[in-house]
């Protein structure tokens, strides 16, 4: 019983903030261009897609999950804070990187797009401590990359995004 709290229910507590981060711009995002059509050597920093509310919904749909979490496992708000901050500057380097180089926007950037909000995630909150352990960092790796494709489906199925990736 202790590995499956272990190995699958633990990381899942833990990274939830992160997640929920991630995809709560697609629902509440919308609206006015984070980098107010900004260039940085000629290209837009982030693009239409990376949206001033959507950072917003992100920051505070992650903190709630991490005060909901708190009630049960109080070290989790802080390290929640960091998950969230580190899980939308993932995101926003992700974005820019692909404007860098020119991706079209929507264009799917394998591995940048999939963990690129999760490695940042676990680097900022690393440093607080209680990570999962090697199997249940293995177990998140494999989920986020089966939950990324799936909630892509699902969104643009409920056309909530244009593109299934």
């Amino acid at each position: 019983m202790n590995y499956l709290f272990d190995i699958i229910i633990y990381p899942i507590l833990y990274i939830l903030p992160a997640y929920v981060a991630n995809g709560a711009p697609v629902i509440f995002g919308g609206g006015a261009p984070l980098d107010f059509h900004k260039k940085f050597r000629g290209k837009r920093i982030f693009g239409d897609h990376k949206t001033i509310k959507g950072t917003v919904s992100s920051l505070i749909a992650g903190i709630i999950i991490g005060l909901i979490e708190s009630h049960f496992f109080s070290y989790l708000l802080p390290i929640s804070i960091l998950l969230v901050i580190g899980a939308n500057i993932g995101d926003l380097f992700g974005s820019f990187i692909k404007r860098q180089i020119e991706f079209k926007p929507g264009k799917s950037a394998p591995i940048l797009d999939q963990y690129g909000f999760f490695i940042f995630a676990l680097i900022f909150a690393f440093s607080l401590g209680h990570l999962p352990d090697l199997y249940g960092l293995i177990f998140l790796v494999i989920v986020t990359g089966i939950l990324h494709l799936l909630t892509n489906i699902g969104a643009y199925l409920l056309k909530l995004k244009s593109v299934p990736w």
